[in-house]
This record gives C-alpha cells, structure tokens and sequence, in this order.
C-alpha cells in the first residue's frame, strides 16, 4: 500500500471514529458528577472569596428554580410554606373553624358556615363580622391573613367577638377549633328521575370517597354527567379508583414511559360499581393530568362520550423530591399514555415555558371556537368499538361545545375584576335572606321560580358606579342574562351552599345542556359505546 492510500485510509478512520469520539466527549462533559464537583468548586470559592456578604439560601432557591426553567414546563420547586400548603389541600382536611369567609370594608364576612363544623355548632351564621379573635381587633385584617388566625391546632378555643345584621350589640362566641373537611366533590344531585351530575374540582386523598358517597345518595341511576371541567388534577390514585368506577376488571387506565424509569401501566383490579350506564364526561381547555387520565379511560374503553373542549394536555409524570429545609422539587419523570396509546402531554420546546403558556392562551384567539383542531396525523382506535379518536396532546372530546363568549363585555368583567359582583350578593343576603328562606325552603324550588329582580339589577349597577366601574348600557344590555344568573346562582350559595350554586347555574349551562341532549338521543350519539 502506497502512502497516499495509507494516509486516505487513515483519514476515513478518523471520519468514521469522529462521531463516535463527538458522543463520548459530550458524554463526558455532562457527567453528572463531574459538573457537581464544578459547581462545589464555585460555591467554595463564592463563599470564602467574594467581597461582600453572600445570602446563601436565596441564591441556591433561584439556582434551582433557574435550572428548572431549562426543562419541562411541570417541573417546580415548591418553598417550605408552599409544601405546608400542599399538604393541606390534598391531605383532606385541616384544623380550623369552619368557615368560608371573604373580606369587604377591610372585614372578615363569614360566606358560608360548613356543615357540622365547629362554627355551625358555635351559632355562627352566614354574613356575620368577625371584628374580634381573641381578644386581637381584626378588624382591616388582609385577605391573605384570615387564614393565619382562624386556622389552629385541633381542640384550641377561638373567642370572638361578631356584628351580626339586626343585633345592636356584637356577639360574644367561642368556637373550638376542629378537623375542617376540604371538599372535591362541589356538586352532587339528580338532574332527571334516573340521572346524576357530579361535579369534582380536583382529585385529593379522599376524592373517589367523597364521589361514591355522593352517587349512592341518588339512589339508583340509569346516566351520570362527571364534570371534570376546570379540573387541575392531583393525587393519581384517586383518578385510577374513579376511572376504576366505569371500567370492568383488567382494564388498562393509564401507562407511563420515562428514559431513566421503568414502563408501568395501571390496571383495574375489579369490575367497577357503574359499569352498566350511559356516562357523559364534560371537560374544557381547563381539564388537566389527573382529569385527562379518567377521560382518555372512559374514552378509549367506548365506556362514555367526552363533551366540550380539548382538554390541557398535561402528560408529564412528577415524582416529589424532599429537600432539607423543607422544601421540595417535583421532577418530571415519565409520561402518560391513554389505554390506547395517545401521549396526553402536548408538545413543548425545553426552556421555553412562556411560549408553552402563550400557545394554550392563543387557542382561543379566534373567538369562541377552540383554535387546536383534530390532528388527522396521529388517528387511534378504541378498543372496544374501533371508533376513531385522535392524539396531539390532551384529549379531543367526542361532541365539541366552542366557547360561548357572546354575553362577555368588558363592563360584566369589570364588575367582577372589582368585587362589585361578590360585595353586593353579600350587601343583598344582609338585608333579604330572612324573606328568601321563608319563600324558597328548598333550593328546587327557588331554582324554578326565583327571578332576580330589576331593582337588585339597579342597585348593582350603581353599586358598580360607587367602585368606579362606568356604567356601558349596551354591554349591561348585552350581558343582563349572565349577570342575572351568577347573581341568582350566588344567593342560592349563600342561602344553601356550593351544590345549589351549581343546581341553580346548570339551568342555563350550554355544556350540561349538550350532555343532557346526548343522554336523551343517546342511539343517535352512543353507537359503539358500551353499557
């Protein structure tokens, strides 16, 4: 061999080794342990060297949240506090006074007394003034305080002093403080002789107990409508046991995939409760991790029909990590997969975040329609009957109901961005409830007959005047049927409770109106769907 051919040779080696060599140096570059050591290198140097003082805690919180910020868009770290938080809302309950309370005039106003809760037992009513706790005038307490004072260990004693509508001097009570429930089931009641409507806000520790407690109140039913809109999520377990509900034995309810972890797939242990039943599932652009898996379930199996918008499209599987001041850092880990393979996360670029929130917003940037439509590339069949339905992120319902935004106006949002809308319910309960519960005993009953009336209408918008909200004929005009209904829905909370909020809205919901046609033509929109 002559030198020209040798050194040719050489050369294609060289090519050949240079892609081999390029993944090895890189691979060398992010070993994770030779990164450690550089970044203690600098935090030595950091802390020994440098001319002024060095706040250690605040700099390595906004390192973590920075590097966090370079991968996916669920990744977070949580401060201590927030982890207290946390606990809180999915642990089930906390101790407190049982109370649901807003503040207006710099006044902690009782919204809502909870059932069989310390404050009820106590004789606190709605609309009372909390102005004194223990022997502390809290009177121009903030918002975000009320907590603070009210909530304490189970069995403390809170005295309090309370202005009451209609009594000339405050009341003197003592409340002991109890475990106060935190509910996920807001609504819960028969919508026809045979048909239910639950509506869960998010899944916690105690979600599918508070759910079958809810169903087996009705009695028998033949349908049910689940609301899981505006559902953020949580706790995977209590998705798996209410999908479990729907589904026989041996379905698959979800999978998960990650590089460094195992392939794992959830599967029902036993046949469910309502496994023999038409289901609707209402979800919209708010449906999200949790939500998703229980829809793409019921979907995937032909066990229900998915009515309203493509859901979030939040896929990605977090694992909690403690850290040693308390806080934590919730780590992707895995992704989720429907029974049928659909990957519910919807596509984002690493470091991107903002981008990733702008896209979901400019969905609806069109209008009232949903601007992510069917993505014919990714096609799937179900798994009983074969129907069609489609990937790209979130789940794409079966019956689609676009955004009504056609009663919306700047003047009603403005109303409510103020609080004029939630003052004047509470201002209206003060002087009216006494009259309200001797006519309405029942919520059915006011739900069917009460029409909030003109002078209330009146009196809100000069009550928006006084708040600096302009008043705009046309756009009152234009939004007087909505606003009429969030009024009429929130005296039916203040008189009973969340459930009849919701009883009193749904009457003119367009979404629980769509899964009450279905229900009712169900050979015409169930084909296929198993029951």
């Amino acid at each position: 061999m002559n030198m020209k051919k040798i050194i040719r040779t050489l050369f294609a080696l060289v090519l050949l080794a240079s892609p081999a060599l390029s993944r090895a140096q890189e691979a060398d570059r992010d070993n994770p342990m030779r990164n450690l050591q550089k970044f203690n290198d600098f935090y030595r140097y950091l802390n020994s060297t440098y001319v002024d003082t060095v706040h250690n805690a605040a700099l390595v919180e906004k390192a973590i949240r920075e590097v966090l910020l370079q991968l996916d868009p669920h990744s977070v770290y949580l401060t201590a506090e927030e982890m207290k938080e946390e606990k809180e809302s999915f642990g089930g309950s906390f101790s407190g006074i049982g109370v649901e309370f807003n503040v207006l005039n710099d006044t902690i106003i009782v919204v809502n007394v909870i059932a069989g809760g310390p404050s009820e037992k106590a004789g606190v009513l709605p609309n009372d003034r909390i102005v004194e706790v223990n022997g502390s005038n809290v009177v121009g307490t903030k918002r975000a305080d009320v907590p603070k004072i009210l909530r304490g260990p189970k069995g403390s004693r809170v005295q309090t002093k309370i202005v009451r509508h209609g009594e000339k001097e405050p009341l003197e009570t003592t409340i002991v403080r109890d475990d106060i429930p935190i509910n996920t089931v807001d609504a819960a009641y028969k919508i026809g002789d045979r048909t239910g409507y639950v509506k869960i806000n998010r899944f916690a520790s105690k979600t599918y107990r508070e759910f079958v407690d809810a169903v087996t109140k009705m009695g028998p039913l033949d349908a049910l409508i689940l609301d899981l809109r505006n559902n953020g999520g949580g706790l995977l377990d209590q998705a798996a046991m209410l999908s479990n509900h729907f589904l026989p034995a041996g379905s698959v309810v979800v999978s998960t995939e990650g590089m460094k972890m195992p392939a794992d797939k959830i599967v029902t242990p036993k046949d469910g409760a309502f496994t023999h039943g038409k289901v609707v599932v209402l979800v919209n652009e708010n449906s999200a991790s949790a939500s998703e898996i229980v829809s793409g379930a019921i979907q995937d199996w032909d066990r229900g029909l998915i009515v309203g918008r493509r859901t979030f499209g939040k896929g990605l599987v977090q694992r909690q990590f403690p850290l040693s001041d308390g806080s934590a850092v919730r780590l992707t880990v895995s992704r989720y997969h429907t029974p049928t393979g659909r990957v519910i996360q919807r596509p984002f670029e690493k470091g991107n975040r903002d981008a990733y929130y702008e896209d979901f917003v400019r969905r609806f940037d069109d209008g009232a329609v949903d601007s992510v439509g069917v993505d014919s590339t990714q096609m799937y069949r179900t798994l009983r009957s074969g129907r069609t339905v489609y990937g790209g992120g979130g789940i794409a319902p079966d019956i689609v109901v676009p955004v009504d935004t056609s009663g919306y106006t700047k003047y009603w949002s403005n109303l409510i961005r103020k609080g004029v809308v939630g003052d004047f319910v509470i201002d209206y309960m003060d002087r009216n409830r006494a009259s309200l519960s001797a006519r309405y005993p029942k919520a059915e009953k006011f739900a069917g007959e009460y029409v909030v009336p003109q002078e209330a209408l009146d009196e809100l918008v000069r009550a928006g005047e006084r708040a600096g909200v302009e008043f705009e004929a046309a756009e009152f005009e234009r939004s007087k049927k909505e606003i009429a209904l969030q009024l009429k829905a929130l005296i039916a909370q203040k008189l009973w409770g969340t459930n009849e909020f919701y009883l009193v809205y749904n009457t003119e919901d367009p979404e629980v109106a769509k899964a009450l046609e279905v229900l009712q033509n169900w050979d015409r929109y169930g084909t296929g769907i198993s029951f």
